[in-house]
């Protein structure tokens, strides 16, 4: 007999409160909780940059984004089509969309394996880089296997338990990274990384969401799923291209040292995104979905999500441009990427202005407005296409990063888009934490030049930052601030 277990997916959906409620205990949680699991990253990757080279590093990204290109291939957007789905999904429902998922993931699984002694060639990759390539295969796989899990958690909003497997994954696989990196193991380093990730995270997932896998297919089924997957997966690959897509073409022309440097500035201008816009991200596209017919509910969410984001994303891109030539100085080992500084200001610009862009697209896409962020992602990945190549063989990294930060630029035509949808508010949610930032940012670079470049200043520069930022944003938002982190403190301690 085919049938959900309630504690699975609820037979009578949240009412509206009820996402409300559990959409900002979600932010919040997971904001608290991946804090904490981002900061093991950063350390750990800190401590990997000082054990591996650029070059080493350049391999990994390029291996890495072969792997994340192919993989878009195996997703027709019928995870995301669940969780968008208004009505309840049905057995059936689950079981089509793992059928056709793993039909896929398989196939694309056995191409890169038969395609990899060319690309071995075509880009000069080591056995071990190879070897890495298989491995980054097979976590691919263990990857899918759990979609099903991950998208009925997602639909019941309960983050709580959606960050456990999360947890386990990135404090194993920062472990072993660092350890064998340390070790003197190089590239293989990430080899067993991502092996050991890949079978942690799959166990933990169905221990903290059961499902028994199962094969079944529904035509019915199918075809409305796909009426809403096919065009954010189009999406989705859109921005696959733009991203991993040009990462493999950047490594033809800068080389693995250039690729290793450039990567390296995007991670580092990408952290304050990955720290806390992916987890808001996460969240919103659910609860946007369940709030698509009341408007001034969807306003008051759209402002806080995007303020939130930005209110921390700002002040540490600002604090990052300011403090990375202190950084370097400080940590010796860290000498062989001072070439990272000049990408990581133009590369900041694309973040700063990602911390909004991501969250209105994601906006117009849980509602429905899925061929207007189609729209927007082909022209990103025009642009992208069109100026990263020829900026890349003119000026090298540097030219690189500039075409970034023009494609970022683009990005404001969305601020006139969501506009016409909702009259949110532009000026509270970006502007003011935007002029905060920018106040710390020049207090910061003052500052510095009054003190000696050692570990002390630098820790005293982040505490006067912090300060300085916080006190700037209290006067242009006033006690409402206050009011805000108290209620994200009750609700990550809430029970309910």
């Amino acid at each position: 007999m085919e049938e959900i277990d309630t504690r699975v997916e609820p037979t009578i959906e949240m009412t509206l409160q009820d996402v409300k409620k559990k959409a900002v205990r979600g932010v919040a949680v997971l904001t608290s909780r991946t804090l904490v699991l981002n900061a093991i990253s950063f350390v750990a990757q800190g401590l990997l940059w000082a054990f591996i080279e650029p070059s080493e590093y350049g391999v990994f990204l390029l291996v890495s984004a072969t792997i994340n290109f192919l993989s878009y291939f195996a997703d027709i957007g019928l995870g995301a089509a669940l969780i968008q789905k208004k009505e309840q999904p049905q057995s059936k429902d689950y079981k089509t969309v793992f059928l056709v998922q793993e039909a896929l993931v398989l196939t694309i699984v056995a191409i890169v394996f038969a395609i990899s002694p060319y690309l071995a060639k075509t880009h000069s990759l080591s056995r071990e880089a190879v070897i890495l390539l298989y491995a980054l295969n097979i976590s691919f796989f263990l990857a899918s296997l759990k979609n099903i899990p991950s998208i009925m958690l997602e639909r019941k909003l309960e983050f709580s338990k959606f960050i456990i497997p999360q947890v386990l994954e990135t404090v194993i696989y920062n472990i072993f990274l660092v350890f064998f990196a340390w070790k003197g193991f190089g590239i293989t380093s990430f080899t067993y990384a991502v092996l050991i990730r890949g079978v942690v995270g799959l166990v933990a997932i169905y221990i903290v969401q059961p499902w028994k896998p199962g094969i079944g297919f529904s035509k019915e089924s199918l075809k409305n799923l796909l009426k809403f997957g096919v065009p954010y997966q189009l999406n989705n690959f859109l921005a696959t291209v733009k991203d991993d897509g040009l990462t493999i073409v950047l490594g033809g022309i800068l080389g693995n040292y250039g690729l290793g440097i450039l990567g390296t500035a995007q991670k580092l201008s990408q952290y304050p995104l990955r720290f806390f816009m992916d987890n808001v991200t996460k969240v919103t596209f659910p609860a946007f979905s369940r709030m698509q017919d009341d408007k001034d509910d969807l306003i008051r969410s759209l402002n806080r999500s995007v303020f939130f984001v930005c209110a921390l994303v700002y002040p540490s891109l600002a604090g990052l441009i300011a403090l990375f030539p202190e950084l370097i100085t400080v940590i010796p080992k860290y000498q062989k990427w001072a070439p990272v500084f000049v990408p990581l200001v133009f590369l900041s610009v694309n973040s700063a202005i990602a911390a909004f862009s991501t969250q209105l697209t994601n906006l117009l896409t849980s509602v429905g407005k899925i061929k207007t962020t189609l729209k927007l992602m082909v022209m990103w990945t025009s642009l992208s296409w069109l100026i990263l190549p020829l900026l890349s063989r003119r000026w090298g990294i540097s030219g690189a990063a500039v075409g970034y930060a023009i494609v970022g630029i683009s990005s404001f035509i969305i601020l006139y888009i969501t506009k016409k949808v909702l009259n949110w508010s532009i000026f509270n949610s970006i502007i003011k934490p935007f002029l905060a930032a920018l106040v710390m940012g020049c207090i910061l670079y003052v500052a510095k030049n009054l003190l000696p470049y050692n570990l002390s200043s630098f820790v005293f520069l982040v505490f006067v930052g912090v300060l300085v930022y916080a006190g700037f944003l209290y006067l242009l938002v006033g006690g409402s601030l206050i009011d805000d982190v108290k209620k994200t403190i009750a609700n990550i301690f809430s029970k309910k």
